[in-house]
């Protein structure tokens, strides 16, 4: 029983890193309809900004601030130069506009800081520690804190703002928002410039556990089960989507590895995915799509 106990604990807690990515995607969702499918690369540029500022000697927190400002700065970009001439289109035009930004930032963070793999060191020692019995990895809980901070954050954000509220207005209906007086697009700016915060929350926890590399940008594949099953539009869906999807992936692969001879990990979370799909396609905390005849 301690071993399930310890393998569960570790899975829900590995699921939160996945949830920091899937957040991202949730912003730009909610207050747009759009599947940022440049998120991965957004995670990628923030956290090989980073690296690269620290390398070349520049404190921390100033390195994290620079890193921030040029998140910002590439949000702005990416609403005037491609969203902004597409609003009112085919979601489907905005989505294939986002996969062309993710190729974008990919070359372009390629070009001017190199194709090398970075070590990134942020200082968490990653020791297990003992709590009621059972052994957890310190950086998992850090990054646990950090997932619970920016969910209570975020939904401040959304639910009790002006902003936030206007976000979900333009989300529901941008006609009727643009008709009541509601800037779209300087409301886009600002959840691009949220997402590219998150992003490099993200990006330093995820480059810090496996190096900052370009196969970072492959997170957003291990973050579409967690927004099926969590729901598109619902930031708490993402952590409680991250949770089942840690814990499933952890449990199956040593319940069913064993018998299935061969690691299920890779898999088991988009079964559960198509589980959903069937059964509940808005997700545990989705807003289902109202129609009316």
């Amino acid at each position: 029983m301690s071993f399930f106990i310890e393998t569960l604990v570790g899975g829900l807690l590995a699921g939160v890193m996945y949830s920091l990515v899937a957040i991202g995607f949730v912003l730009v969702f909610k207050a747009s309809g759009v599947f940022n499918f440049a998120q991965g690369s957004m995670v990628l540029c923030a956290a090989l900004t980073f690296v690269t500022l620290r390398d070349k000697g520049i404190d921390f927190w100033l390195a994290a601030l620079i890193t921030l400002a040029v998140m910002v700065l590439i949000a702005i970009a990416v609403e005037r130069v491609v969203l902004r001439p597409l609003v009112n289109r085919p979601q489907i035009t905005l989505f294939m506009a986002t996969l062309g930004v993710s190729f974008v930032i990919e070359g372009l963070a390629q070009i001017v800081m190199g194709a090398s793999v970075h070590e990134l060191d942020l200082g968490i020692v990653d020791t297990p520690i003992e709590i009621g019995g059972v052994q957890v990895s310190q950086f998992d809980l850090i990054a646990a804190g950090t997932a619970g901070i920016l969910v209570v954050a975020l939904s401040i954000f959304f639910n009790k703002t002006r902003v936030g509220i206007a976000l979900r207005a333009i989300a529901d209906d941008p006609q009727a928002a643009l008709s009541i007086g509601i800037r779209l697009q300087t409301l886009w700016q600002i959840v691009w410039g949220v997402a590219g915060f998150v992003s490099l929350v993200a990006g330093l926890l995820w480059g810090a556990r496996q190096g900052v590399q370009f196969a970072l940008t492959l997170v957003v594949l291990k973050a579409l089960p967690v927004l099926i099953i969590g729901g598109f539009t619902s930031i708490t869906g993402a952590i409680v989507g991250g949770l089942i999807v840690g814990a499933g992936d952890s449990l199956a692969e040593i319940y069913l590895g064993s018998l299935l001879g061969g690691s299920v990990s890779t898999w088991f979370s988009y079964v559960l995915a198509v589980a959903f799909l069937l059964i509940r396609p808005a997700g545990l905390f989705g807003e289902a799509p109202i129609e009316r005849i």
